[in-house]
């Protein structure tokens, strides 16, 4: 168990999946948890339940507005008066918007992606540095994909595997050059994580069976594998782990 009391993190996509994976095992590991979601309040409240009141606060948020994604900040800062660790987590994948659609589809699903899976992760990465600057160094995890590096298996993803290579890279960006100010940044690149939207999208591909019989494991990676190592991460005993993009997929895809 990793020892993270003191410490404050913002999970971005906190009310199921990963995300409440993630502010589950933050929070047993001590940590104060900022647990935003989107319109799923009760999914936060579940997610956090075990964690004692006085260390979680939290925070709804649409990011697909600039103006939310500002106040989630200045909200999650407030609290405590400073962020130690930054996971961008929150995401949208939507099982269209690929080369044969039509232009309005494109056009709906491209634009949702850029707002919510690469501006509003990047514009929180823009304050946590500048706070972190300001405090002594801090922590950046970015959830990216599988799919930003091999590209997705079903062509709709085409604007999600898009929009989580973006991040990634920006990600990356940062660890370079904020290495000397202690900034750490690390990405988690998950393959087929047992959630909703790895589901829906093994039910699209032609059924479970089917998904999980072209994995090297022949099982998906449980939320709780990820969890554990975010909480790793965000206890700063990997500084020069920085910059790596690090493979949560059971040796399907080896780079």
């Amino acid at each position: 168990m990793f020892e993270l009391t003191d410490k404050t993190v913002l999970v971005t996509g906190a009310s199921k999946g990963i995300g409440a994976a993630i502010v589950a095992a933050l929070g047993q590991a001590g940590a104060h948890v900022i647990a935003h979601y989107g319109s799923d309040a009760q999914g936060a409240r579940d997610a956090t339940s075990a964690i004692p009141s006085a260390r979680v606060k939290l925070i709804g948020a649409d990011l697909a507005r600039k103006a939310d994604v500002d106040r989630l900040w200045t909200e999650a800062v407030g609290w405590k008066g400073r962020i130690d660790v930054l996971v961008n987590n929150a995401a949208v994948m939507r099982l269209k918007g690929g080369i044969e659609d039509d232009d309005a589809v494109w056009d709906e699903v491209w634009d949702e992606a850029l707002k919510v899976n690469v501006l509003a992760p990047a514009r929180l990465m823009r304050h946590a540095v500048r706070h972190y600057l300001s405090t002594g160094g801090g922590i950046l995890v970015t959830i990216s994909s599988w799919a930003a590096q091999r590209g997705p298996g079903n062509p709709a993803l085409l604007a999600y595997a898009a929009s989580k290579g973006a991040v990634l890279t920006a990600t990356k960006a940062i660890a370079r050059n904020y290495a000397k100010n202690n900034v750490l940044a690390y990405v988690v690149a998950p393959g087929v994580v047992r959630t909703r939207l790895s589901e829906q999208a093994a039910a699209a591909a032609g059924g479970e069976a089917a998904f999980t019989a072209a994995l090297a494991m022949g099982e998906w990676v449980p939320p709780d594998d990820i969890a554990s190592l975010v909480t790793f991460l965000a206890s700063g005993s990997a500084k020069h782990l920085s910059g790596a993009t690090l493979d949560v997929n059971g040796a399907s895809y080896i780079r």
